[in-house]
């Protein structure tokens, strides 16, 4: 298993197995943190200017202000980040997102037809890339951004489908 990402046993059916399991590569994170120091340098800064009669009053509203943009800009993203994963088993490929309403979807290993990656320049820097997964249904193509390791992911995910085709073919 790549990354040490934990589905619930009661999500699998008997007889399946984990083949992979990760969610998206830390990068996701990069930009919510630059602008966590952003706004805290910014509102620390703006909290020492007002002097006056109402100067507790601006750096209230001022700090209330700056817990919204930290929740909306840091806090989301990371538990988007948190919440969301991707498991490949013997069977299918599950995806699983959101804290309060959670979503899922399913693909099964065989309605899909090709797998594939690719990795820009930041993300051969960050060492991830984007699995892109075809299907033989209407939807076409799924898009998981930001797979750590992307080629091993491909390669394990490809070799399960061989595997899984060949195992099928034979009877076994």
């Amino acid at each position: 298993m790549i990354g040490a990402v934990a589905i619930s046993p009661k999500l699998l059916n008997e007889g399946e197995h984990v083949v992979l399991s990760t969610r998206t590569h830390v990068k996701a994170l990069v930009l919510p943190a630059v602008v966590l120091i952003v706004i805290a340098g910014v509102a620390g800064y703006l909290s020492s200017l007002p002097d006056g009669d109402h100067a507790g009053t601006w750096r209230w509203v001022l700090w209330v202000v700056t817990a919204l943009l930290l929740l909306w800009f840091c806090v989301k993203p990371f538990l988007d980040w948190l919440t969301t994963t991707y498991t490949f088993t013997n069977r299918r490929l599950i995806t699983r997102t959101g804290l309060l309403t959670r979503r899922g979807h399913d693909i099964p290993m065989n309605r899909i037809s090709d797998i594939e990656y690719e990795k820009g320049l930041l993300d051969r820097i960050f060492g991830c890339g984007t699995l892109i997964i075809s299907d033989a249904s209407e939807q076409g193509r799924v898009q998981l951004h930001d797979i750590p390791n992307v080629e091993q992911a491909q390669l394990r995910v490809s070799d399960e489908l061989f595997h899984g085709a060949r195992k099928a073919d034979d009877g076994t």
